[in-house]
């Protein structure tokens, strides 16, 4: 378990960073990091950024503790254009999904605003002429005279490289933006959702898909939600569940119709009219969902709070964690530069005990499900400055312990000017071990808890 501990971190240290550490004005866009995951062992993470790359890393077994490597680095989408609609339809991974691992090969899901991608990424050994006529290794050696001196070539193996190739590609199944996809529990079928549709798809079969959700209207005039996000439950495969702008989450099972458009349970929480102001629906919609691994528990993610909700019980939530309350006052600032709209993720640690979620200014909180107590940390490159130095750095207010200053982090989260480009929307918990991947603009920190 995570203690708290003298400095506010409750144990947690900062382990890792990949990415150029130059600083934010340098930053290219495409070398933003849009989604991270770690695969269902936590021996391996995906990152995928802006470009449509995605870059894997892989446990690094030399090192005590939980340190990662580069593995390799792939192009997984490329810029489009629609012609029939005029868009154009950007390379950014929004989401990337760990299949099952079957043999020595990995299989996940890649998707940008359109097309999902399958790909194989696997290990082959390059084989290339060791003897020949003309060549004994790098030695040239004279021509045969006659046919008993001929022989025939040998191969050896040089190299392992690591190859990706796409198996599957998923396309023209939606006609709005993808925002979630979600691997069900058979490991045979996946769901992937837009604004205003959720479609089922069989790993195997990419030119078929069937839609289970359409909450399109007739006339769009009507149109008053959209969906955020969706997710099958992690053992039960009739069941998935979708969050909505509203700051509904609806429960669907698969076994009660084919178009799941009648939900089974709906989460919702009665606002409270004598907090509702013009900021309030925007406020309220949910940008992200998640089941916590045994499926009882359902952790959502509005602008300025999280919620634990048990399945069992729809009337309210279990617990409400605010954020960044502080930015209450702020809203119309927020709206003004769009960052009212920035959708973070939450995510379950392994166990199930502690949630995680983002904030502006690289800081992130880690939150104990049952005391709602929370450490507050900060992805920033003073972490790993510190390491590199081998000193307790020196931060504004005395001395820090891996960037963490007495006293945590949580006052100065408050007080401070918040740099609202700086922001941690996207992450992964480990699902064994306590070690997070944080990614902050074009870096990906890991930190780990005893």
């Amino acid at each position: 378990m995570m203690d708290s501990d003298a400095s506010g971190s409750g144990g947690w240290r900062f382990a890792q960073c990949f990415g150029d550490k130059g600083e934010v004005e340098d930053i290219t866009e495409a070398d933003i990091i849009s989604t991270v995951e770690f695969d269902s062992t936590g021996n391996y993470l995906a990152t995928g950024d802006k470009g449509g790359r995605v870059v894997l890393f892989e446990r690094n077994e030399s090192k005590k503790g939980c340190e990662y490597k580069f593995y390799t680095e792939f192009q997984s989408h490329e810029p489009e254009f629609d012609y029939l609609k005029s868009l154009e339809i950007e390379e950014k991974i929004n989401k990337i999904k760990w299949c099952k691992r079957q043999n020595s090969a990995h299989f996940l899901l890649s998707t940008n605003d359109k097309t999902i991608k399958l790909w194989k990424v696997f290990e082959r050994s390059l084989r290339v002429v060791s003897e020949s006529n003309h060549h004994e290794g790098q030695r040239q050696i004279a021509p045969p005279v006659d046919s008993a001196a001929l022989r025939l070539p040998r191969m050896a193996a040089q190299d392992n490289i690591v190859t990706a190739v796409p198996r599957k590609v998923y396309s023209n199944a939606h006609a709005y933006h993808i925002n979630s996809i979600s691997i069900n529990s058979d490991g045979e079928t996946y769901i992937s959702a837009d604004d205003l549709r959720v479609n089922l798809w069989n790993l195997n079969i990419s030119d078929q898909s069937f839609n289970i959700v359409d909450i399109k209207p007739v006339n769009m005039e009507e149109l008053t939600e959209v969906i955020t996000a969706a997710e099958f439950h992690p053992t039960q495969c009739n069941l998935f569940m979708y969050s909505s702008s509203k700051g509904t989450i609806k429960l669907a099972d698969m076994r009660e119709s084919a178009l799941c458009d009648r939900h089974v349970k709906l989460f919702e929480e009665e606002e409270d009219p004598t907090t509702r102001s013009f900021f309030s629906e925007i406020i309220s919609s949910i940008s992200d969902v998640k089941f916590s691994h045994d499926g009882r528990y359902i952790l959502s993610r509005d602008y300025l709070s999280l919620k634990i909700w048990d399945v069992n019980m729809e009337s309210r939530p279990l617990k409400t964690i605010q954020i960044h309350d502080h930015l209450r006052g702020k809203l119309c600032d927020l709206y003004e530069n769009d960052c009212i709209f920035d959708k973070f993720e939450c995510m379950f640690s392994g166990d199930g005990s502690h949630v995680m979620t983002g904030s502006y200014h690289n800081y992130f909180r880690i939150f104990d499900v049952e005391t709602t107590n929370d450490i507050v940390l900060q992805a920033d490159k003073s972490a790993f400055k510190a390491k590199k130095m081998g000193v307790q750095g020196m931060g504004k207010g005395g001395p820090q312990k891996n960037g963490v200053r007495p006293g945590g982090l949580k006052e100065q989260m408050n007080l401070e000017t918040l740099d609202f480009n700086k922001k941690i929307l996207h992450g992964s918990w480990h699902p064994r071990e306590n070690t997070i991947a944080i990614a902050a603009t074009n870096n990906l920190f890991l930190y780990s808890a005893a």
